[in-house]
């Protein structure tokens, strides 16, 4: 990715919602310098590099920048750098999850309230599923007490198998 000032290689990519709209600059070392960049808690974005934003209510407050630097990490698989993964959203193969696994937990971290997902399941759908596994394996625990001609144990099961259809109704 090429600097948005010059032709040289961005290192400093920049994200700013500014009037409502994400802005996103690309910036190399030495244009990042140049602008005060370095440290990201000093400016606005807004003001600095586009000079405010039309339609914009003012200042944006300095601590929605997000600054990411690249460090030249590549991944030994693909060739895939920080830089792309940054810029695509995407890995170049398997390995670069676990070549850029810091990154993205912190880009992760970032978008959601944690890193780990348990899922959800809609209401009553668990217990449905667990109340029709029981019924399949009661159905087979049947036919195995008629084919043993274990009839008491055979209308015991065959009670239980009703009850749990009627509680499914």
């Amino acid at each position: 990715m090429k600097c948005d000032f010059c032709d040289k290689k961005a290192t400093v990519f920049l994200t700013q919602l500014v009037g409502g709209k994400m802005e996103k600059v690309c910036l190399c070392d030495g244009c990042a310098k140049e602008r005060g960049v370095t440290d990201p808690t000093g400016f606005s974005l807004a003001e600095v590099l586009l000079g405010g934003a039309p339609g914009s209510p003012g200042p944006v407050p300095a601590g929605q920048v997000a600054v990411k630097t690249g460090g030249g990490k590549t991944c030994p698989s693909c060739g895939f750098s920080l830089e792309d993964l940054q810029r695509v959203r995407r890995f170049g193969c398997s390995d670069c999850y676990r070549t850029f696994s810091a990154e993205v937990g912190q880009m992760v971290q970032g978008m959601h309230k944690g890193t780990s997902h348990a899922g959800k399941v809609p209401e009553g759908l668990m217990g449905m599923q667990v109340r029709q596994q029981r019924i399949e394996e009661l159905r087979e625990q049947l036919e195995q007490a008629i084919a043993s001609e274990s009839y008491e144990e055979a209308a015991g099961i065959r009670d239980e198998i009703q009850n749990l259809t009627e509680a499914k109704a």
